[in-house]
């Protein structure tokens, strides 16, 4: 760890003279990489730094102990030294964290797909709700959120909403929302009041740039149509609908919930090119390791990754089998609640992982 914390500071110290060369900011894109390595180092080079200062203080109090003869003094040292010991032993399990490998896709912002799965109607009216709820959790953030795509249900809700969400540690935040989420309630159609058991599957993408994915134009077929339903009728009156059809993989979006088709048709091509990146990058992790990026499911009822149970107000994530009753809060964008001890938990294996390796 000692070797990669130097490692750690050498770059940063090398970013942060780079940055004072002359004429380094006419290369915008190379400016804007080198700004946002300072940026992901800073906070990493300043826990070490405290590491380091904590490290020299505990030395220094030691050797006072060494030479120092009043008890009363000694006392005060040997306090210090306590406090010291702990404040490393925080410091270190937070740098072990953050030198670990780093997902490419941490930085980046999402594309949402929220889909009914099982349950007719009231799966598409609990797909609306969970949209809301990360619409919510998304707002408390301060990130953007843009709808890119909704085909609404046939009794309210929706079959399926697109959105792309922008901002600081999206993807990193949202990344393990992806696959089943199932729903048990009684619905409001329901006259005996039994429970019913709905799902809606959730894709967390990381949003593809421009240089991440080669289309030869030739591949896509383009088709305009007047909008309709969602967006209401001020989008009905031109043919501002757009559909993108990837010929070779067969991958269609559509979008239409702007008024101006070049802004549809350029929605449609970011939410097409993270889809195919995405796909890519399974592609390359099963060969690795026979590891899905992105595990969704079918949307059978026997699978998921989380459940809500409005009878007993209770939330449960299956994965690592966290259960809280405070439903009423996560459906109203209260997601850390959820999304903190996922993080904590995958980050805890990937220690381990690393340390046994």
């Amino acid at each position: 760890m000692f070797k990669k914390l130097d490692e750690v500071e050498l770059r940063f110290e090398h970013i942060n003279q780079q940055l004072q060369e002359p004429g380094i900011a006419n290369n915008q894109s190379n400016y804007k990489k080198l700004i946002k390595e300072l940026s992901d180092l800073e906070t990493v080079v300043g826990k070490c730094r405290q590491y380091k200062n904590a490290n020299e203080e505990l030395q220094a109090n030691k050797d006072m102990l060494l030479s120092e003869t009043d008890e009363e003094l000694r006392r005060l040292v040997k306090d210090e030294v306590a406090v010291l010991q702990k404040t490393i032993e925080v410091l270190t399990e937070d740098l072990k964290i953050m030198l670990l490998p780093q997902d490419p896709n941490d930085g980046k912002d999402i594309i949402l797909e929220i889909r009914a799965g099982a349950g007719g109607d009231e799966a598409c009216l609990f797909a609306e709700q969970l949209f809301r709820s990360y619409s919510l959790y998304a707002a408390k953030n301060k990130w953007k959120v843009e709808l890119l795509s909704v085909s609404d249900g046939n009794s309210g809700g929706y079959k399926e909403v697109i959105a792309a969400i922008s901002g600081d540690k999206v993807y990193s935040t949202l990344k393990f929302e992806s696959g089943v989420h199932r729903v048990q309630r009684v619905p409001k159609t329901e006259s005996q009041g039994r429970v019913h058991t709905s799902t809606v599957t959730v894709a967390v993408i990381p949003e593809a740039e421009d240089v991440d994915v080669k289309i030869d134009p030739k591949d896509l077929r383009i088709d305009v149509y007047r909008s309709s339903g969602h967006g209401g009728q001020s989008v009905n009156t031109t043919d501002s609908a757009v559909r993108v059809t990837h010929i070779p993989t067969g991958t269609v979006v559509t979008c239409q919930e702007g008024k101006s088709q070049l802004s549809n048709k350029e929605k449609a091509l970011k939410v097409l090119y993270s889809r195919l990146l995405a796909v890519e990058e399974e592609k390359r992790r099963k060969e690795a390791s026979a590891e899905r990026l992105s595990q969704i499911g079918t949307g059978d009822r026997s699978e998921r990754i989380r459940t809500y149970n409005f009878p007993q107000s209770r939330v449960t994530d299956h994965r690592i089998g966290l259960t809280t009753h405070q439903l009423s809060e996560v459906m109203n964008g209260d997601l850390d609640v959820m999304t903190s001890p996922l993080i904590a938990h995958f980050q805890a294996e990937a220690l381990k992982m690393q340390s046994a390796e």
